[in-house]
């Protein structure tokens, strides 16, 4: 039997990563008028459960890699403000593949982040795909005056901002050889002691549907997340990265036959022509500058 490739395990992880933050998607909406920080507060109280039982089996240690707490302290900030505005796009979009092509917009900006505060090298290539993406996020956020979702869909985009500033962090840890489990179990403690407020002073009663539908959410999330970091572990991004954006149609197809969504308009449809064009683009880009690099090695 031919034996399955690192680049094949990390493409395979990704998909599912990618169907596991598309199930998420589906159930916060399936959860119904539950409020925003309601939802983010079990989506993250599951999701630490797993990562403590995570670290627990594999006998790995309850604290940060050395110089890397001030870093968590960062990342899940901005991960958990960028989480918050997905979530309140996703609940308040008419279509929930917008958000979700909003939150890809990630990407984009870990580039820009990288390269300011990591150092990174930034070249006019990758700087040109970045703006065409920003002008095709437009497409999808219709920044008009008469747009009843405007709000929802800058919320969604400013998410975007979040998690690309998160991911730099991610990658800035990772690099000084912090433990991923470790990362998404701070990551979901600090969300929960964030959002556990609201809930002391204003809980709303949820019905077993309800229940059943946030416990989802936070299973779904986890899976994603530990999808994601085991795919990284198998490939790098220049090989994976773009097989991620599946999780807009996985999103756009769950939407339409589990939620009853409208289909992505015209428009939309457009802007994420534009985005996953440019994704592409920069998949291909980066194999070829890998490719270089390891010819002159």
């Amino acid at each position: 039997m031919k034996k399955i490739s690192n680049t094949a395990k990390g493409i395979m992880c990704i998909l599912f990563s990618a169907l596991s933050f598309s199930g998420m998607s589906i159930f916060i909406n399936m959860s119904g008028d539950v409020p925003v920080m309601q939802k983010v507060f079990f989506r993250n109280l599951v999701a630490f459960f797993i990562a403590s039982a995570t670290l627990l089996k594999n006998k790995q240690p309850f604290k940060p890699h050395k110089g890397c707490f001030k870093y968590h302290i960062l990342r899940s900030s901005l991960g958990f403000s960028g989480m918050i505005g997905n979530f309140y796009a996703t609940t308040k979009m008419a279509s929930t593949s917008d958000a979700a092509m909003l939150n890809k917009m990630s990407p984009f900006f870990t580039l820009i982040f990288s390269y300011i505060f990591l150092k990174e090298k930034f070249k006019p290539k990758q700087a040109l795909a970045i703006a065409i993406a920003f002008a095709g996020s437009l497409f999808v956020i219709k920044p008009t005056i008469s747009n009843v979702e405007l709000l929802p869909s800058i919320a969604g985009f400013l998410g975007g901002v979040g998690a690309g500033a998160a991911y730099t962090c991610v990658r800035h840890m990772a690099n000084k050889g912090e433990n991923g489990a470790f990362t998404v179990f701070f990551f979901s403690l600090f969300s929960v002691v964030c959002t556990a407020p609201f809930l002391i002073f204003s809980f709303q009663p949820m019905t077993p549907k309800q229940w059943i539908c946030l416990i989802l959410v936070g299973v779904c999330a986890a899976g994603g997340q530990f999808g994601i970091t085991s795919a990284y572990t198998f490939a790098p991004s220049s090989k994976i990265s773009v097989y991620d954006y599946s999780n807009v149609i996985f999103t756009a197809v769950g939407g339409y036959f589990l939620l009853g969504h409208q289909l992505p308009d015209l428009w939309s449809v457009l802007g994420y022509i534009i985005i996953c064009s440019m994704a592409i683009w920069m998949f291909i880009y980066n194999k070829k500058e890998d490719s270089l690099k390891n010819a002159n090695s």
